[in-house]
């Protein structure tokens, strides 16, 4: 079996499998960022056997745990269906995929994780899945993995670069070592590339085969195109056409100078009310990033926010710009000319790393003062401003946030933009490609300015 790109969750698989005590796995992720490729890489070299079952191909498989939850009775009905299959006591992997078609497997991963004798993973999508009852069903018998598209990191092995390559990008931020005009021409070019190409595995792939875009364009307004129908396909209790408005609206709202989603400007007379949990559904699927604004630039980041006032992202920076039309799509790919759609697509990529971190997303707008922040982040005492530059200019909000005595959690900032490492005595400066080892960076306490 072919495998051409490396995968953060293939070293956390192999940590898993050498876990005596490992619980069964959940990996749940958005559709078609390569859960099931990755996870039958892994089973078909490591285990002796693997019983493959996915439910939504194969319906028929959920009956076998109609009779109950014991795992040979599980095994004998999986048997009756399929004789193939063999059992080798702590040599065999049940892989589960889509696992929100049959929550009743959810139910038997307690009994799974009692009997011991098999390693358990599932899959699902989280487009339509129905988490909360699986979380129910699996309390504390599973563990789960949240799988991302891919990062910039991936992206880099993808090219060929090895790990080495990436512990000295690290080594310029903790170190604040500016880079040569070479290196930044590069992993410039490297970002650019990785921007309008995003994070899906089937674009990165036909990139690196055909070493150009040729193609790409193709699957991401194909992938665009599926989302939109599993929103029709998915969307239960809610209404279809107000979630296909808030996604095919994101564009269009990203291109403002202030990028902030407004329900009541996407039909006549939508009031907010009426979208209650659209936009919620579409973050729960896995297709967008939701950036809250701050009641006040403050610690705790959690319970400080507007529920009402939010930005909306695309969670493929590469969906965003397939989404445009075709003069901006010539404009980015031909002149790599990213810093014409008003900041929009700096501002996705640059959420979207920091998402694919951990992080949740914060922002900060006010008129009195005039104040406008992109991103906050912590670390154990400090809030952490984080400006977004499409173009080199004044960071006059983020020098207004570290002068005034008002926001006295705000002790140092960081500057993201097309610039070398730096650091001015107030704020760090950082090229965009570095985002995705801000939390490294921060975590490892080496942010502290001295």
């Amino acid at each position: 079996m072919d495998k051409l790109l490396k995968r953060k969750i293939d070293s956390f698989l192999l940590n898993w499998k050498a876990d005596a005590d490992k619980k069964p796995l959940i990996v749940k992720g958005a559709r078609q960022i390569g859960k099931t490729r990755s996870i039958e890489w892994f089973a078909n070299g490591n285990y002796a056997s693997v019983v493959q079952i996915n439910f939504v191909e194969q319906p028929k498989y959920k009956s076998i745990f109609d009779d109950g939850f014991e795992v040979d009775r599980i095994l004998k009905n999986i048997s009756l269906l399929n004789p193939d299959f063999t059992f080798v006591p702590h040599d065999t992997l049940f892989f589960f995929d889509e696992l929100q078609a049959c929550p009743n497997c959810a139910t038997a991963l307690k009994f799974f994780k009692l009997d011991g004798r098999y390693d358990v993973i599932c899959s699902g999508s989280l487009m339509g899945i129905n988490y909360r009852e699986i979380e129910s069903n699996s309390v504390g018998y599973k563990e789960d993995y949240e799988m991302h598209a891919m990062d910039f990191e991936e992206f880099l092995w993808a090219k060929g670069y090895a790990d080495d390559f990436i512990e000295d990008l690290y080594l310029h931020m903790s170190e604040i070592r500016p880079f040569t005009q070479l290196q930044l021409d590069v992993l410039f070019e490297l970002f650019r590339d990785y921007v309008t190409l995003g994070g899906m595995p089937e674009v990165v792939n036909t990139y690196i085969q055909n070493k150009n875009f040729s193609g790409t364009l193709g699957i991401q307004r194909q992938l665009l195109a599926d989302y939109e129908e599993d929103i029709t396909k998915y969307v239960e209790g809610l209404d279809k056409a107000k979630v296909k408005a808030i996604y095919n609206h994101i564009s269009t709202f990203l291109a403002k100078e202030n990028k902030r989603f407004q329900i009541t400007k996407i039909a006549r007379n939508a009031r907010n009310r009426d979208y209650i949990g659209c936009v919620e559904w579409l973050a729960d699927a896995g297709v967008v990033n939701i950036c809250y604004c701050m009641n006040y630039p403050e610690l705790p980041l959690k319970g400080n926010y507007d529920p009402k006032l939010y930005k909306i992202y695309f969670k493929d920076t590469g969906l965003l710009i397939a989404s445009l039309d075709e003069e901006a799509q010539e404009d980015l790919r031909a002149n790599k000319n990213l810093g014409t759609y008003k900041g929009a697509i700096y501002e996705n990529i640059v959420g979207d790393m920091l998402v694919k971190q951990g992080y949740n997303l914060f922002y900060y707008s006010s008129d009195k003062p005039s104040l406008e922040m992109d991103f906050f982040l912590r670390d154990a005492d400090s809030l952490i401003p984080v400006e977004v530059k499409a173009v080199d200019g004044a960071t006059v909000s983020l020098n207004n946030l570290l002068k005034d005595d008002k926001y006295p959690d705000v002790k140092y900032g960081i500057k993201l933009g097309y610039k070398n490492i730096g650091f001015n005595g107030k704020f760090y400066i950082f090229p965009y490609f570095l985002t995705f080892l801000l939390k490294r960076f921060i975590l490892r306490g080496m942010s502290k300015p001295q």
